[in-house]
């Protein structure tokens, strides 16, 4: 991966973790870039990007974490979802709303349009 792509991933990761730009405003940036796809780990607080090359970039989160609820609820995770769909919440309130939800993480298919958001036994949400 070039200095200027991971430069560019780092860049995309801070905003989002700030709070400073929507996800499909992430997800817009990160198809210029010719990403096709990322993970979000909350266990790690890291995002991994993935190119059609088969190159990725490790990039931490640079949020800080809480403790992530044992069990799943994907009716808890789908909430915060569409609110942040509809612009009431930014990545940080998302964040905190998913991990108290038992969401350990989830895997966006930028090609495919899909996010599958999981929880620590395996449970999971897709959401299309």
């Amino acid at each position: 991966m070039t200095p200027d792509l991971t430069r560019h991933l780092h860049e995309c990761t801070r905003l989002s973790a700030a709070g400073e730009i929507h996800f499909g405003d992430l997800v817009a940036r990160l198809v210029h870039l010719g990403v096709e796809r990322y993970h979000a780990d909350y266990t790690r607080c890291e995002n991994t990007y993935y190119t059609p090359q088969g190159e990725s970039c490790v990039v931490p989160m640079g949020c800080a974490v809480a403790a992530i609820r044992e069990r799943f609820d994907a009716d808890a995770v789908v909430a915060a979802i569409r609110q942040a769909q509809r612009g009431e919440i930014m990545y940080p309130q998302f964040t905190r709303q998913v991990l108290a939800a038992g969401c350990v993480g989830y895997f966006v298919q930028i090609r495919g349009r899909c996010v599958q958001y999981f929880g620590r036994g395996g449970e999971m949400h897709t959401e299309w």
